[in-house]
C-alpha cells in the first residue's frame, strides 16, 4: 500500500510540473511626437526647431510576468535617450503606481537623432532661446505622462503567452573610427573596424499561435538621417518597426538599441536610405521568426546597480576660469561647459570624482539573459560579454535606463577620437574617464549575471 501511494505521488508531481502556468505577455504603446516645434537632438549643429514629421515618434511597453506572478517591463522610446531627471521620476511613478521595484523596470531608447531634446540630456550641444527651453520642459511632462502610461496599459494587457529567442542578421552598420593618414581618429567609415550585426529578437506569440509582438535590437546609431534633415521621425528604427506592423497588422514592434556607440548606418544621408534601412531590418527580424528559437521558460530574476565610474585628472578652478574665457578657438561648448562647472565648484566647493553608472541584468526564465548598460557603449563590450558569458540566450543592450555619456573600451584611450574626448563636452562632464571603466563595467556586470543565475 505505500508503495502504490508513493507512486501515485510521484506521477501528480510529474504532471503538475510538465503543466506549469504558461509566461503572460502584455504590450502598450502611446504616440510621443511633440505638440509643436521643438528643438531636435544628437546634433550640436542645428540652428533651428523641427519642422513637421516624417512618422509619429512612440513609447512603447512590454510587460511580462512569471508563473508566480513576478513581473519585468520593458520600455522602448523613439528617443535619443534618458537622462536621469526624466527617468527617476518614471521609476518612482512606476513603483507607487504599479508595485514595480527599481530592477523590474527597464527603458530604452532608439538614440533617434531627429526627435525633441530630452530635459538635460546633451545639454551642452543646444543653444536654446527661452522659449525652446520652455518647451523642452513641456515635452518632459508629457513624456513623463505618457511613459507611465504605457506601463501601466502594458501591464492590464497582461495575458498567457508564449516567448521565444530568435536571431536575425543586420546588413548596414559600419564602424565610423576611421584613422586619418597623420594618425589620428575621425567619424568616417571603417570597413576593418569591428562590428555586431547580430539582431536578438523576443517573439510573443498567443497560446494558439498567433503573433503578438516582437522586441529586437541591433547595434547602429540612428544616424541615418543628418543634421540637415528637420523632421521628426525614429530614423532607421522608427521606419524598421512601422513597415513590421504593416506587414503583420495588429502586432507591436519595439526596438531598442545594442551597443553600437562607434558603428554608423551606411550609407546615410536621406530619407530613402533611412526607409532603406528600416525595411532591411524588418525583414531580418520577419525572417527570424521561422528561424530556429529558444523558448523563454521559468522564474524570473532581476537586478539593477550603479557603479563609481571614475573622472580623469579633474581640472582646477582656475583652468575652468581660464577655458570659459578664451576665445581663441571657435568652441563656444568649451566655455558653456566651463560656465557651468565654475558654477557648481563654487557652489559644492569641490567636483564630483565620479558618476553613478546604471548597469541592469534581467534573467528571464532559464535561458535567456539581458544585460542592459547605461550609455553610448561602443561595440567592444558587447562582443567581450558574449565572449566571456556565452552567446546563447544572451542580449546585450546599450542606451538603458540613462544615456549621461559615451563609454569607450579601454583600447580607444591610446587611439583617441570623438568617444573618448570631445564627446564628454558636449554631455557636460568635466574630463574624462579613466580607461578603468571597461574592467569595473564588464566585472559587474558578469557579476551581476551570475548574481540572477546566467550560467555562461
Amino acid at each position: 500500500m505505500k508503495q502504490t501511494f508513493t507512486t501515485i505521488g510521484l506521477l501528480f508531481f510529474l504532471a503538475v510540473a510538465t503543466h506549469a502556468k504558461p509566461l503572460k505577455a502584455g504590450f502598450a504603446r502611446a504616440v510621443i511626437t511633440p505638440e509643436q516645434p521643438t528643438w531636435l537632438s544628437g546634433y550640436a549643429a542645428r540652428t533651428k526647431p523641427s519642422e513637421g514629421k516624417l512618422h509619429d515618434l512612440h513609447a512603447k511597453a512590454l510587460a511580462l510576468e512569471d508563473e508566480r506572478g513576478y513581473r519585468v517591463v520593458i520600455v522602448t522610446t523613439d528617443l535619443l535617450g534618458f537622462s536621469k531627471d526624466l527617468a527617476d521620476p518614471i521609476v518612482a511613478a512606476a513603483q507607487k503606481q504599479y508595485g514595480l521595484r527599481r530592477e523590474q523596470l527597464l527603458l530604452t531608447s532608439s538614440h533617434t537623432h531627429t526627435a525633441p531634446v530630452v530635459r538635460s540630456n546633451l545639454i551642452g550641444a543646444y543653444a536654446l532661446d527661452e522659449e525652446q527651453a520652455a518647451r523642452v520642459t513641456a515635452y518632459a511632462k508629457l513624456l513623463h505622462e505618457r511613459i507611465v502610461s504605457v506601463i501601466g496599459a502594458a501591464i492590464r494587457d497582461l495575458a498567457p503567452a508564449n516567448v521565444s529567442l530568435a536571431h536575425g542578421t543586420g546588413s548596414f552598420a559600419i564602424n565610423r573610427r576611421e584613422r586619418t593618414p597623420q594618425g589620428a581618429i575621425k567619424i568616417g567609415l571603417n570597413p576593418q573596424g569591428v562590428v555586431d550585426h547580430d539582431i536578438p529578437a523576443l517573439i510573443v506569440e498567443s497560446l494558439d499561435g498567433q503573433l503578438r509582438g516582437v522586441f529586437f535590437a541591433y547595434a547602429c546609431h540612428n544616424t541615418t538621417l543628418t543634421d540637415k534633415i528637420m523632421s521628426v521621425s525614429g530614423d532607421y528604427a522608427g521606419f524598421a518597426q512601422a513597415a513590421f506592423e504593416s506587414a503583420h497588422p495588429n502586432t507591436t514592434a519595439m526596438f531598442a538599441m545594442g551597443c553600437g556607440a562607434d558603428i554608423n548606418p551606411n550609407p546615410r544621408g536621406t530619407v530613402e536610405l533611412g526607409q532603406q534601412h528600416g525595411n532591411s531590418l524588418a525583414a531580418a527580424v520577419d525572417k527570424a521568426l521561422s528561424g530556429e528559437r529558444r523558448t523563454l521558460a521559468g522564474r524570473f530574476k532581476t537586478a539593477f546597480a550603479t557603479i563609481p565610474l571614475a573622472y580623469a585628472k579633474l581640472p582646477t578652478r582656475e583652468e575652468l576660469k581660464a577655458m570659459q574665457s578664451d576665445s581663441s578657438g571657435s568652441n563656444v561648448f568649451k566655455q558653456r561647459l566651463a560656465t557651468r562647472w565654475l558654477a557648481r565648484y563654487d557652489r559644492e566647493g569641490k567636483l564630483p570624482a565620479s558618476y553613478p553608472y546604471p548597469i541592469h541584468a534581467l534573467q528571464l526564465g532559464t535561458n535567456f539573459t539581458l544585460i542592459a548598460l547605461g550609455g553610448e557603449v561602443v561595440t567592444d563590450y558587447a562582443l567581450r560579454l558574449k565572449k566571456e558569458l556565452g552567446t546563447q540566450g544572451l542580449m546585450v543592450l546599450g542606451y538603458a535606463n540613462e544615456v549621461m555619456a559615451y563609454i569607450p573600451s579601454a583600447r580607444m584611450y591610446q587611439e583617441g577620437g570623438y568617444e573618448v574626448v570631445d564627446s564628454m563636452i558636449y554631455y557636460d562632464h568635466p574630463t574624462t574617464w579613466t580607461p578603468a571603466l571597461e574592467e569595473q563595467i564588464i566585472g559587474k556586470a558578469k557579476a551581476m549575471a551570475a548574481q540572477v543565475g546566467r550560467k555562461p
